[in-house]
């Protein structure tokens, strides 16, 4: 008896180590395009940030992907992308080679379009604005953080991936598109705006000093994304209104949708002599962190403004400035997108950005989809972009006081 079980069991191995050979072997003689696919797979096995890739046997769906006719590039860009969207992950996404090439031309300070950042909660529903531009076509045209974006051209956008959405929005300066838009509470209340394409200007800092009634010499930073070019802005800016003889600062990020992590790290050091500024926690829970460890350019008091459009980036400095004591925030609660993506080059000159990694704040505080709440909270009326940090503007008005009146710690010796 126990002989014939042991011929049992040993059959039963050789059955399944034969079986496994068979599941193997077609990989030798695997298509080009089919090549690309298993590229994509490996490089989200190794990397992305859930372990258990949305609760799914992740080689299974690479191995049902491979089993779809893929007889030329597009059946092969069609069946990674059905494939990343079981991660219902829509951060996780292939870039086609134009829409890579658009995404580089974007971090390093151009582009041509209507001047919106935009997110899409998950796979196959609407898209929702991030934040307008700065001088962009959609911020003249009164769109706001948070609206929804139900179609463009008249094509709904649950149908769009983020990359495909973007890429209808963008085209030559001079051209149109129109944008069905609706706030993010009423449905009711969407409309189509015609929006003219332009070149936009991704310089991202603006700074002046002003001086206040009581001859307190402020220094106000206008930061509207983190790209290549930040914190080369944002040093030289702090470095010249330091030598105007600015007492105090304001760091507005409102509407700052974000961009280059690395970017953000920079400027947090800008302003912090010591202290951590951000927390990474990757798959394994593993954390690393980013640290201040030099001069930092000033320790005069600093209040930072964020609203609804405050997102990335921008929340990883915000929360390190608020978390190390050396700014108050004032305005609204911000954004909530505390997920990091790794851009990844293909081999067919395609890109794959892959979620690697959630960030927490120096209190280890996970801010996606929660966003941070400020010290002071302040509602922004409506205003014109010419009232920003003017008399009109109850965010700045409310940090100019604070700052006046001294109720913010300055940073620390």
């Amino acid at each position: 008896m126990r002989n014939r079980i042991f011929r049992s069991a040993l059959l039963l191995v050789l059955s399944v180590s034969l079986a496994l050979g068979c599941l193997s072997s077609p990989a030798l003689a695997l298509s080009e395009d089919q090549r690309l696919l298993s590229e994509v797979w490996r490089i989200v096995d190794r990397a992305y940030v859930d372990d258990t890739f949305n609760h799914q046997n992740w080689w299974l769906v690479r191995q049902k992907a491979l089993q779809q006719p893929i007889n030329n590039r597009e059946q092969a860009y069609a069946a990674i992308q059905k494939m990343l969207m079981s991660l219902d992950d829509p951060f996780t996404r292939l870039l086609k080679p134009d829409q890579y090439r658009s995404l580089q031309t974007n971090t390093s300070g151009e582009l041509t379009g209507v001047g919106l950042q935009i997110t899409q909660d998950n796979p196959n529903t609407e898209l929702r604005v991030i934040a307008p531009i700065e001088g962009s076509p959609a911020e003249k045209a009164g769109i706001k953080p948070r609206d929804r974006i139900l179609k463009i051209n008249g094509y709904p956008t649950p149908k769009l991936t983020l990359d495909e959405a973007a890429e209808r929005m963008r085209g030559p300066s001079g051209s149109k598109v129109t944008l069905t838009i609706a706030p993010e509470t009423d449905a009711d209340k969407a409309q189509d705006i015609l929006l003219v394409r332009d070149r936009i200007s991704l310089n991202p800092v603006y700074a002046d000093l002003r001086v206040e009634d009581n001859q307190q010499k402020i220094g106000y930073i206008r930061l509207s994304q983190f790209n290549a070019n930040a914190s080369a802005e944002v040093s030289s800016a702090i470095k010249r209104l330091e030598s105007q003889g600015a007492d105090a600062y304001v760091l507005d990020l409102r509407s700052n949708p974000g961009g280059l992590l690395q970017s953000g790290i920079e400027i947090a050091r800008l302003w912090l002599a010591e202290g951590t500024v951000v927390y990474t926690v990757n798959r394994n829970g593993i954390q690393d962190s980013f640290t201040a460890e030099g001069q930092s350019l000033t320790t005069d008091p600093l209040v930072v403004l964020v609203n609804q459009g405050t997102a990335s980036a921008s929340e990883i400095l915000a929360g390190a400035l608020q978390d190390n004591g050396r700014a108050q925030l004032i305005g609204e609660r911000t954004f909530g997108k505390g997920l990091i993506q790794s851009l990844f080059n293909l081999s067919d000159g395609s890109g794959l950005a892959v979620t690697i990694a959630k960030y927490e704040t120096p209190n280890h505080h996970d801010i996606n989809r929660q966003g941070i709440v400020p010290d002071v909270i302040v509602p922004l009326e409506v205003i014109t972009r010419d009232e920003i940090a003017t008399v009109a503007d109850r965010q700045y008005q409310a940090a100019v006081e604070v700052l006046t009146h001294k109720a913010v710690v300055a940073g620390a010796a």
